[in-house]
């Protein structure tokens, strides 16, 4: 009998040591998958943060420009297409464009003996309303340009920021499996010990003293 009692007892011990170390060895595994999600976590974040940075300049960029392509278009009200117009008239562009202009256009007329003629008067008034709606249209294209930059510069933060998320997802997904895992493993180790202690319980029952 006190052999049997041993065995029972020994049965015992080994069914707790077993699920105990059972019970860590998932504690470990989980910790460990955990801890590596976490590290994914921040690095997908560290890297989203870095492209945003290196886009900055070009999505601020794309954001002034399409804000001076409206006031171009007069969607901005027309104080501000005012200005944007008197911004192109008064660069030294214009001035430099209007000043050599005209100096050909008086120099032919004066080689040619026509100063004071009108064609040279009608050639000098429609001059400066040429050049300026010239270089608007100019100034237009160049900021429709500097505005693709910003769209395209928007666009990729846009994939990089979903990225980012479905790559998070990913990890919390992982974490959570990590957590269910443990305590599925947990719970199996404790149905381990109780169903062996049921077996010495009826292995007891079964036997008279």
């Amino acid at each position: 009998m006190s052999i049997g009692f041993v065995a029972l007892g020994t049965m015992a011990v080994s069914s707790v040591y077993s699920a105990n170390q059972q019970k860590k060895a998932a504690g470990r595994a989980a910790d460990a998958q955990i801890e590596g999600a976490d590290k994914s976590i921040e690095e997908s974040r560290r890297q989203f943060d870095e492209i945003t940075k290196l886009m900055a300049p070009y999505s601020e960029g794309g954001e002034k420009s399409l804000a001076m392509q409206q006031a171009f278009l007069g969607m901005s009200g027309p104080e501000a297409e005012a200005q944007a117009i008197q911004s192109v008239e008064q660069g030294p562009q214009f001035g430099a464009l209007v000043e050599q202009g005209e100096n050909a256009i008086l120099q032919n007329a004066s080689a040619t003996g026509g100063l004071r003629g009108g064609n040279v008067q009608g050639a000098l008034a429609q001059y400066r309303p040429q050049i300026l709606s010239d270089l608007i249209n100019q100034r237009f294209s160049q900021l429709g340009g500097m505005t693709s930059i910003g769209q395209n510069a928007a666009a990729m933060q846009g994939n990089a920021g979903m990225e980012t998320a479905r790559n998070i997802g990913n990890q919390y997904t992982q974490q959570g499996a990590a957590i269910a895992g443990n305590a599925m493993a947990r719970g199996q180790a404790n149905v381990g010990i109780a169903e062996t202690f049921g077996n010495i319980g009826g292995f007891m029952a079964g036997k008279k003293f």
